[in-house]
């Protein structure tokens, strides 16, 4: 099989780039391990909690023990689907601060600085908030709001607003900060994934296959990549590219597979007697994510999401939405959102809040039996950083990945600011008919101490894992691809997912997985970028003087 490009990973930016090579006329192979996304627990929004504890969707990858959380092993959800993580992740959809990506600019990303990538925001978005000239309007990703019917959405708006914060209209606009609706990923009652936005429409046009099997390792003859080996059943295979091999397997599969092809950290290849035909040590290096804790209060009223948490309720919801797409199955139910900065001398929010008006787990399992709400809340720009190394010489073998969470003051000082901050929220009059007693921490978890103890048992990732294959300038040693997503040192290679973002942006990382896909597919077939945004992102007047 031979293509004009050959992309590993269907998942959020291999999907924008097949789209838009097919859509300049370029022959695409993408190679996909896991199976189909139709079916209810992929496509219905409210279903979230499932496709991503499935093992038919899911790659069930485990961090090693974590030695600054106790030794606990933490799930980290990758999807092995068609659509990658983007169909069976939460749907919430945040660009980030346009801040983050002059950040990623100043650390060699030349290119990447929030003016340049705002457009390629607006060119991949369909959005239905309304009119605005930060948005996009005809772009292949819906992206539109939740009903905010349950009376909780509005209390913990008005109780940012009574805590003395900003509100914001919208979050991915001119304006970050603040507490306002927050955004999915969802279009007439399904998930839309970028299998539904961007590889089914790429494949009705005939130029784009999709092929089933395990990618083993980068073919390179002569410094250049000239293919994918595949496994396929029992057999292999080499998959041709006749110009250029693109990785977009994720922050986990990508850098194994960069390190499985000779390319990484020369001792540690040497290590699994792998030939090393680029020694860069920042393959695999380099990894963050966003931890959060879910603060949880009972609630007075029997206004929450608990009263449909039973067996007829949830078939009632699923009858509704396979029969009209129309009830609680259409929302993600993340509804609510906030922004805000931790401290005075903070330029721009490092804090996000989901709120949702049940007391429940990812993984689906209930808190408390009875009406409950919570906020998910966290810091966003941690300086822990971990790694993602091999296990074995074996492809089919998960890599081993540490992310070393918690292993600086600041990020527990920066917990312990988002705790009390919570409280201070959930005390506001906004609450006052419905906050009952605290579930977790609870209300006797008051000092320092106390504190870190509950967060050392309790943290849990937002699934955000990024940054294994830095991208950065040509002559940086830690860097992986150029500012055109080439990997350094091999011809014809290009890493385009998240694994090449420098640092972690402000919020869940699907919109900027896409952008990253929308902006390398311009580098692949050069074309002259986007022209920069000439407006810069709003800025609170009182930041060095106040943290509202």
């Amino acid at each position: 099989m031979e293509a004009d490009y050959v992309i590993v990973g269907s998942g959020s930016a291999g999907a924008a780039i097949a789209y838009r090579l097919g859509e300049a006329g370029r022959s695409v192979i993408v190679i996909e391990h896991g199976g189909t996304d139709w079916g209810p627990f992929i496509q219905m929004p409210a279903a979230l909690s499932y496709p991503m504890n499935m093992s038919r969707y899911d790659w069930g990858f485990m961090s090693e023990p974590e030695p600054h959380l106790g030794g606990r092993r933490l799930v980290c959800p990758r999807g092995k689907v068609l659509g990658g993580s983007s169909s069976i992740n939460g749907m919430v959809y945040v660009r980030g601060h346009m801040r983050d990506y002059d950040t990623w600019s100043e650390m060699g990303a030349a290119g990447w600085a929030g003016a340049d990538v705002q457009p390629y925001f607006r060119r991949m978005e369909s959005w239905h908030g309304g009119h605005s000239d930060w948005r996009g309007s005809d772009g292949p990703l819906h992206v539109t709001r939740g009903p905010r019917r349950n009376p909780l959405y509005h209390s913990f708006v008005e109780a940012g607003a009574q805590a003395g914060f900003e509100l914001t209209f919208d979050y991915n606009g001119e304006k970050q900060e603040g507490f306002g609706p927050m955004e999915q990923t969802v279009w007439r009652g399904r998930r839309w994934s970028v299998a539904n936005a961007y590889l089914r429409p790429a494949l009705r046009r005939g130029n784009v296959t999709v092929v089933n099997g395990l990618a083993l390792r980068v073919v390179i003859e002569e410094g250049r990549a000239r293919g994918v080996e595949v496994a396929k059943g029992e057999g292999r295979e080499v998959i041709r590219a006749r110009n250029e091999v693109i990785l977009s397997a994720s922050s986990i599969n990508s850098p194994k597979l960069l390190k499985l092809s000779g390319i990484g950290p020369g001792a540690e290849l040497a290590t699994h007697g792998i030939p090393v035909l680029a020694d860069r040590p920042g393959v695999g290096a380099n990894l963050q994510d966003h931890l959060e804790i879910y603060f949880q209060m009972k609630s007075l009223k029997p206004v929450t999401l608990y009263s449909q948490y039973n067996y007829p309720a949830m078939a009632r919801i699923g009858l509704q939405w396979l029969l009209a797409k129309v009830g609680l199955g259409t929302s993600n139910q993340f509804e609510s959102a906030a922004f805000v900065r931790s401290a005075p001398g903070v330029e721009y929010p490092d804090i996000q809040y989901h709120f949702l008006p049940l007391a429940v787990r990812y993984d689906g399992q209930s808190a408390v039996k009875g009406h409950g709400f919570q906020a998910h809340v966290g810091p966003m720009r941690s300086p822990s950083r971990g790694s993602v190394t091999l296990a074995s010489a074996d492809p089919r073998e998960a890599p081993k990945i540490l992310f070393n969470y918690m292993s600086t003051e600041e990020d527990w000082r920066d917990f312990r600011r988002c705790i009390r901050l919570t409280r201070e929220l959930f005390a506001q009059p906004a609450f006052g008919p419905y906050a009952g007693d605290e579930i977790q921490p609870g209300a006797g978890v008051r000092s320092d101490d106390e504190l870190d103890a509950f967060l050392k048992e309790h943290v849990e990732s937002a699934y955000h894992p990024c940054g294994t294959a830095r991208m950065g300038a040509a002559d940086d040693p830690m860097a992986v691809v150029d500012p055109e997503c080439r990997v350094i040192g091999v011809e014809g290679l290009r890493v385009a997912d998240s694994s090449i973002f420098p640092q972690i942006t402000n919020g869940n990382l699907n919109a900027p997985s896409i952008m990253v896909g929308e902006k390398a597919s311009d580098h692949i077939l050069g074309r002259t970028p986007l022209a920069p945004e000439t407006r810069g992102p709003w800025i609170n007047p009182r930041w060095r003087e106040s943290d509202r």
